[in-house]
């Protein structure tokens, strides 16, 4: 964790003195899972680019009054999740990433920490053969995350890729923290069928 501060604070030191190479960095870090936690807000993949570049402006714009009270991955996702939901209103929409419904059927498939109890069995079985098919079970992955419904797909992006802590997604998303794990399991769940699928 220190070497992510360290490298945090080094991109932050460029983005302020508008080096390109930092500003390059942060973008190929964020950009995709924001397009998808966008497009789990506005349920519009159109709309969702345009207000991840929206998005990307404004930290240009604002980059000089960062706090640091936050990561400055959570900093951004908050912009974007902001901007995605004040499109939503403007436009008379009605999306919530919110769940009521507690689905304990998942909980067998994971630990008290959210790990797996039983390894999905591509990963029980990874041979030679499989490394080399890496590049078509990360697409296969890529595209199992994009099928997730929206709740699950931004809680997965924030949480999972992103590893914004638990506060940080829930008030991004506007969720309880406990919708926030059902949602991630879920997510997991959804993912581990699709490997065990491929894997077969």
């Amino acid at each position: 964790m220190p070497d992510k501060i360290k490298t945090d604070a080094s991109l932050l030191r460029g983005l302020i003195a508008g080096d390109r190479a930092a500003f390059e960095t942060v973008y190929r870090q964020h950009n995709a899972s924001m397009v998808r936690v966008a497009s789990a807000i506005l349920r519009n993949r159109a709309s969702a680019e345009e207000i991840t570049q929206e998005t990307w402006i404004a930290v240009l714009r604002n980059i000089g009054g960062f706090e640091g009270r936050s990561s400055l991955a959570g900093w951004i996702f908050t912009i974007l999740s902001n901007k995605a939901k004040t499109r939503v209103k403007r436009d008379g929409l009605s999306v919530s990433l919110d769940t009521s419904t507690n689905d304990d059927s998942m909980d067998d498939a994971f630990d008290g920490r959210g790990r797996w109890r039983d390894m999905p069995e591509l990963w029980d079985e990874m041979t030679p053969d499989r490394v080399v098919d890496g590049r078509q079970v990360l697409a296969h992955v890529s595209a199992a995350i994009d099928q997730l419904p929206p709740a699950q797909r931004a809680v997965l992006v924030l949480r999972g890729q992103q590893e914004l802590d638990a506060a940080d997604v829930c008030e991004i998303l506007g969720i309880t923290d406990s919708n926030m794990r059902v949602l991630l399991h879920r997510a997991r769940f959804s993912l581990r069928q699709s490997l065990d699928r491929i894997g077969r």
